[in-house]
């Protein structure tokens, strides 16, 4: 698949102490990331943890208070010939707008790839990301996850060697979920570049090859998912409120963690041989939880999340 040139051996996207500011509130603090070339890198943490604003700085919406963004080796915001070359490689889908509310989808799509100096065919296109294209149907009209998918189709038409998506299958069901995923690592292998914000932890799991977690405008954690998630493994029951796990424990090998969020629901953490396990299951036993109420598995990646921004 032919992409449009684009400077070597340099990170999709590498970002130094941005500040970005409103008035007297601090969306973004200092943040630094770097974004590898050819990967899919995620940012995840709550509601007003920067992510949209930084994502913004990066397309040239939002002028930083200081700090520096450079995308694909250029720096931004951008001006004359550069500013052209970053609209011929770079795909963006916000979470809202950008959209013709009165056009058809094919319309909308096909005017945008009018834009580029190459692009995909806007039929094809929407017919992979499930989409009728001879549906003469109004944007306005569609539903929320048919709208995402019409936004999606107009950040990927044109080629991009990166692309921003803000939340993109935020109102997809399961199956658009899905095919939206392969549609992307398609892509991803073919060479693209992926900045994703997202609060959808399966979103992250099955595409993100970098996650970074931001909070208060800044990064608390970064790695792959494996990286965070680790090997320790997770047990977890429920039970009567507030039981006495610190003797159990204690008699756990070192390291191990026990936590009791929400109230009657406990979280044990830590490696657990088999010796260990009997050990839960007999304490278990002992203070009136069922067998049946014990669950073995990996800390998921929302749990590491929720624990990282809520210890910050």
């Amino acid at each position: 698949m032919p992409r449009a040139a684009y400077a070597p051996n340099v990170p999709a996207v590498v970002i130094r102490d941005l500040v970005i500011r409103y008035g007297a509130r601090t969306a973004v603090s200092g943040l630094d990331l770097t974004a590898p070339d050819g990967e899919v890198t995620a940012l995840v943490g709550p509601n007003g943890a920067g992510k949209t604003s930084t994502v913004e700085a990066c397309v040239g919406l939002r002028e930083p208070t200081s700090g520096t963004i450079d995308v694909l080796g250029t720096r931004v915001p951008a001006g004359g010939r550069d500013r052209l070359a970053l609209h011929e490689r770079v795909g963006v889908m916000l979470q809202d707008g950008g959209l013709y509310s009165t056009a058809r989808p094919l319309e909308m799509v096909a005017h945008v790839a009018g834009l580029h100096d190459e692009s995909e065919d806007p039929s094809a296109l929407l017919e992979a990301l499930g989409i009728d294209p001879s549906s003469r149907t109004p944007i306005r009209r569609l539903s929320g996850g048919e709208q995402r998918r019409v936004a999606a189709a107009t950040a990927l038409i044109g080629r991009p060697r990166l692309v921003f998506l803000d939340e993109p299958t935020a109102g997809l069901d399961t199956a658009g979920r899905r095919g939206f995923h392969d549609l992307l690592r398609q892509r991803v292998t073919e060479g693209l570049s992926v900045i994703l914000t997202t609060h959808l932890m399966d979103d992250v799991e099955r595409l993100a090859d970098h996650v970074v977690v931001m909070a208060r405008g800044r990064t608390l954690a970064e790695g792959s998912v494996d990286d965070l998630v680790g090997g320790d493994d997770t047990v977890m029951f429920s039970g009567p409120l507030h039981l006495p796990v610190l003797d159990l424990e204690s008699a756990l090998p070192p390291g191990t963690q026990i936590q009791e969020a929400p109230a009657g629901r406990y979280r044990i953490d830590g490696t657990l041989d088999p010796s260990a396990l009997a050990t839960i299951t007999a304490w278990c036993g002992q203070h009136g939880v069922q067998t049946r109420d014990i669950q073995l598995g990996r800390r998921s990646l929302e749990d590491v999340v929720h624990d990282l921004v809520s210890t910050s």
